[in-house]
């Protein structure tokens, strides 16, 4: 056999071999995937503490519920102990001062303690007191499910038009909450509206890629290249954790996602762009705050793998798309 015929012969049989993975891959996905989540809730997480009323327990809302404030914002956090004050200073102090500009404007924060080990929840608890329950909530999970786990029980325990994930270290500025704010009511005439804005890093790419490695810039731009392929379109930065999304537009979004970890996101946008709802992307201020868990190499990889297999879920029919209910 010539040179040229054993290269062919390789090639066809590991083509074989790969199309025989890939299907048992998918019959696997098949089997072991639910169309739609299973979301457990703990007894114990459908309730908050009020520590001006000796601790008494209250029932969280539902986000079926009509909204009764005007933004509701979660917050994340998994030991956060050291991190989430300065955050939440910035962002009562942005909020309380928003209130005396606008009387009329009702706002509520919820912290969401992803199972932390640590005094995350005594922390966010004293912010609770001073501020009541009425505006400062504190959903403890049982078990640490991920960032998008979180996400998702505080989006279903909210009051709020408008919803607000941000993270707890910090690193966008809160006030760029006005940015996003402003593209929302250009966009949505009520929250009944399927609007999602997205606050953007993309801006601060070339300045951010001086000082990586030439590695850690291949695999960012591996990955942002994946997210195109497979998931999201026409969204340069879909993991900066500041969105803005309407109380419809959460309702629709969270009741189906899958992903409860670092990837959430990108299958956030992918059913917000299946569902052609309108998204916005929008420059904020950001910078890196020490004590990062994500890691870099491995969580990339991680989010990687995670956003092929969303992609190769849904293309199956492991993972489906509730149809739109006309209003």
């Amino acid at each position: 056999m010539s040179l040229l015929g054993l290269l062919f012969t390789l090639i066809y049989y590991g083509l074989v071999c790969f199309v025989l993975v890939l299907i048992i891959l998918c019959i696997v996905l098949k089997i072991s995937s639910t169309p739609f989540p299973i979301i457990h809730r703990h007894k114990e997480e459908e309730y908050f503490i009020d520590p001006n009323d000796s601790d008494k327990k209250c029932s969280f809302p539902s986000i079926n519920d009509d909204p009764t404030v005007d933004l509701s914002v979660i917050i994340p956090a998994y030991d956060e102990e050291k991190r989430l004050p300065v955050m939440l200073e910035e962002c009562m102090e942005f909020l309380e001062e928003k209130v005396k500009k606008e009387p009329n404007f009702k706002y509520e924060v919820i912290v969401v303690s992803d199972g932390s080990k640590d005094k995350t929840v005594e922390c966010a608890l004293k912010y609770s007191k001073k501020y009541t329950c009425e505006k400062f909530r504190v959903l403890e999970l049982v078990q640490n499910r991920g960032k998008g786990g979180a996400v998702r029980y505080g989006m279903m325990s909210s009051r709020g038009k408008y919803l607000l994930f941000a993270d707890a270290d910090g690193a966008t500025k809160f006030p760029d909450y006005t940015l996003l704010e402003k593209s929302i009511y250009k966009l949505a005439k009520s929250w009944k509206d399927d609007v999602i804005v997205i606050g953007s890093r993309a801006h601060l790419e070339e300045e951010s890629m001086a000082k990586r490695s030439i590695f850690r810039t291949f695999l960012m731009h591996g990955f942002h290249f994946l997210v195109w392929i497979f998931a999201v379109k026409g969204i340069k930065d879909t993991q900066c954790g500041f969105k803005l999304l309407t109380r419809s537009a959460a309702r629709r979004v969270f009741s189906i996602m899958h992903v409860e970890r670092w990837a959430f996101d990108v299958e956030l946008l992918f059913i917000a762009q299946s569902y052609k709802m309108q998204i916005d992307e929008i420059a904020v201020r950001w910078e890196e705050i020490d004590g990062s868990k994500i890691t870099p190499f491995f969580s990339w990889i991680q989010m990687g793998r995670d956003l092929i297999f969303i992609w190769l879920r849904y293309q199956i029919g492991a993972w489906k798309l509730k149809p739109i209910k006309s209003d």
